[in-house]
């Protein structure tokens, strides 16, 4: 296997996952595209992989995703325009709304999901299976323990 040089070590880590997230995110529209949901925009992505069969209302969405409110309510209306969600009243609390996916949009997670797949199969290739599920490992551990300590600085009250 190649010997990839060293990055500099004032490179940061912030703007190494962003790259990787950018090379992410391109083949997922690609894909999302190919299968016919090419209208799908970035601002979408954080729609789609919080809500639960069950429903789930704005407000929660904007949480679980770290947006803020306003972020994710024109969204999901995007979204609702689209097809892709509706808004049903909720069930314990009729003045509240869930917002739900319809069948068009329960179509789209399985192609991001299968898109996100290859891409990883990719850099596993260029590094090596063992490293990429290693770095999964570290990350992983890093956002547990951010949560469990309570993390604010992704939440979406502490922006300006």
């Amino acid at each position: 296997m190649e010997q990839h040089p060293q990055p500099p070590d004032d490179q940061l880590l912030g703007l190494l996952l962003r790259l990787l997230q950018q090379h992410w995110g391109v083949a997922v529209d690609s894909a999302l595209k190919a299968a016919g949901f090419g209208d799908i925009r970035a601002p979408h992505a954080s729609v789609f992989p919080f809500v639960p069969p069950e429903g789930i209302s704005v407000s929660e969405l904007a949480k679980r995703a770290h947006v803020r409110k306003q972020t994710m309510a024109q969204a999901v209306e995007e979204l609702e325009q689209m097809g892709y969600v509706e808004r049903r009243p909720n069930p314990r609390d009729r003045r509240a709304r869930l917002v739900l996916l319809t069948p068009r949009g329960k179509a789209v997670p399985p192609v991001a999901i299968a898109a996100g797949r290859q891409v990883e199969e990719r850099w596993a290739q260029l590094t090596s299976p063992r490293k990429l599920e290693s770095l999964r490992r570290s990350l992983h551990g890093l956002l547990t323990e951010l949560q469990t300590e309570g993390d604010t600085v992704a939440s979406p009250e502490s922006k300006p």
